[in-house]
């Protein structure tokens, strides 16, 4: 296991402190590797607590250029950074913030045809982004290379998180048998509104990616009950929150065949 050094100590020290993760878990933190796909309103802030958190690797896969637009969420950029790639603005930001994280910014748009090749060695995949294909192709992808996704999704004022497991067969037995976001959405609903049409509350991605980021430490650590197979829908507007357990869909086009 990958050892802490004395800078890691002290700057990791309140996570050290509480039971759930210790010295065993900061450890694994450092010697992780986290994909996050979409560097947007959910990305953000997911990759700013994970750098802090002090996960080893992080890879950014977002293809977009920061706009005016972005930032009243896109925590992770400032004014001066409009019209600069996403990925090296942020790569650069989380360097600032941990030095000690190795960043892997990747400007390509994922698709079927390249989400194994850029997932491939991530032990969590973070997926913020807007589009149903690219929520797929990660899906997909993540169930091939035997990787727990953590899924969000923001609209208006309702926000909602889940984990989905990934690479378990219809072989398997039915109680270790966990949903993937396909089994969640089989295909893409129809009229999907997006936040450019309908708005967005800054502060929600905030809330959103963050529990993102939580979910990830949590299966990285070992900590706690990941939620797995649940999904948090939170609603802001009103300060209300639940959680819906889901099943694997045994029709489902992904992990059911």
């Amino acid at each position: 296991m990958t050892a802490l050094t004395a800078d890691d100590l002290e700057r990791f020290s309140r996570h050290i402190l509480l039971k759930e993760i210790g010295g065993p878990g900061q450890q694994r933190l450092k010697a992780a590797h986290v994909a996050i796909v979409g560097m947007g309103g959910l990305g953000a802030p997911a990759a700013l607590y994970l750098a802090a958190a002090g996960v080893g690797r992080l890879t950014l896969i977002d293809d977009d250029g920061v706009s005016l637009s972005n930032l009243q969420r896109q925590i992770l950029f400032r004014t001066a950074d409009v019209r600069q790639l996403k990925t090296d603005v942020g790569a650069a930001a989380l360097a600032a913030l941990n030095p000690h994280v190795e960043i892997l910014p990747k400007a390509v748009e994922l698709d079927a045809l390249n989400a194994r090749r850029l997932l491939q060695g991530a032990d969590v995949v973070l997926d913020g982004t807007d589009d149903f294909d690219t929520r797929f192709a990660v899906n997909d992808a993540c169930h091939a290379l035997g990787a727990p996704l953590v899924s969000g999704a923001v609209g208006r004022w309702d926000g909602q998180v889940g984990v989905f497991a990934s690479g378990t067969t219809k072989d398997a037995a039915a109680e270790d048998r966990l949903p993937c976001y396909r089994c969640f959405v089989p295909e893409e609903p129809p009229q999907v509104e997006h936040c450019s049409q309908v708005g967005v509350v800054g502060a929600l991605t905030g809330v959103i990616g963050s529990m993102m980021a939580l979910e990830a430490i949590k299966l990285i650590a070992h900590a706690g009950k990941p939620l797995n197979g649940r999904i948090f829908l939170f609603d802001g507007l009103n300060g209300e929150a639940r959680t819906v357990r889901l099943r694997p869909d045994p029709e489902c086009p992904v992990c059911a065949r």
